[in-house]
């Protein structure tokens, strides 16, 4: 079997797994080449262990490019336990953004850039995707294997401090305590942002926690929290506060009211299911939203 038609078997797979609705994102995973973004093999398959926070690994047999093209994570970095992450999941999460053709892209937490390709492959050339990756010498691989891509751009720095401008798009790619206000301020008129937030025992483990889809509708911003993620930290995005006040959201079932995001300072009243300072997620829904998520 060609390694064109074992990418369409993969692309299926990712399909029926995740769900996917858009027939162009399905098209971007048959066509990306998984094993540009990953080095010479043999690779490492790369199984979180939520248990521990860490990762298990295990070998491909050899260097056949084939052994990619599976539903599963592979590592970036086995010393630092750096995996590229869950086709599927990652290709749900995008396809809850409802990517346009010349739509713009802010991906934080970009890795070696695999899933920035799928998201510009959907884009097409008149769109833009800016890649945001905070290991310096990760970003320096993204930028060589994106280099061919005329629509994305490298950066090499903090996702929640980086303004890019007005977006229509934001995927982070790593577990925050809170969304991040210049996310929300970068966020145009019908821009969506999908951010995990988690909880994580120490720092620098995988934390697990609920997907955040926020879009900014005309009466402001809504928010719903749609799926269940496990996913690395975002570095600069968590803080013990609120890592305490998500605990509780989750905890006590807050996550399933939540129905906008307010940025207007306010007392904290029955509707603050996560009050923080200039983001508060409220139970209290936008006047005449119409939001589809």
């Amino acid at each position: 079997m060609d390694i064109s038609t074992i990418r369409q078997f993969y692309a299926e797979e990712v399909r029926v797994v995740g769900n996917l609705r858009s027939d162009e994102l399905v098209k971007a995973f048959a066509t990306v080449a998984r094993e540009k973004f990953l080095g010479p093999g043999p690779w490492q398959f790369a199984t979180p262990d939520l248990l521990t926070g860490g990762v298990r690994y295990r070998p491909t047999p050899d260097n056949n490019p084939a052994h990619l093209y599976h539903n599963i994570p592979v590592a970036i970095d086995t010393t630092r336990n750096l995996p590229n992450g869950q086709p599927s999941a990652i290709g749900f999460f995008i396809d809850c953004l409802s990517l346009k053709r010349g739509d713009s892209v802010l991906h934080i937490g970009c890795g070696t850039g695999y899933y920035t390709a799928i998201m510009a492959e959907v884009l097409g050339a008149a769109g833009k995707i800016t890649a945001l990756e905070i290991e310096d010498d990760i970003a320096a691989q993204a930028r060589n294997n994106l280099s061919d891509l005329n629509q994305a751009e490298v950066v090499s720095a903090d996702g929640t401090t980086y303004n890019p401008g007005p977006v229509d798009v934001i995927l982070v790619n790593a577990g925050a305590t809170h969304p991040q206000t210049v996310w929300l301020d970068c966020l145009k008129p019908g821009g969506r942002l999908i951010v995990p937030l988690t909880l994580a025992a120490t720092p620098n483990s995988i934390g697990a926690g609920m997907m955040l889809k926020i879009k900014r509708e005309e009466q402001g911003l809504a928010a719903q929290f749609f799926a269940q993620v496990g996913i690395y930290p975002c570095l600069g995005g968590r803080d013990e506060e609120a890592h305490n006040r998500l605990r509780n959201l989750i905890m006590q079932g807050k996550w399933k009211a939540v129905q906008s995001v307010r940025r207007e300072a306010h007392e904290i009243g029955e509707s603050c299911c996560l009050h923080g300072d200039g983001v508060c997620l409220s139970a209290d829904p936008l006047i005449s939203a119409t939001s589809n998520y």
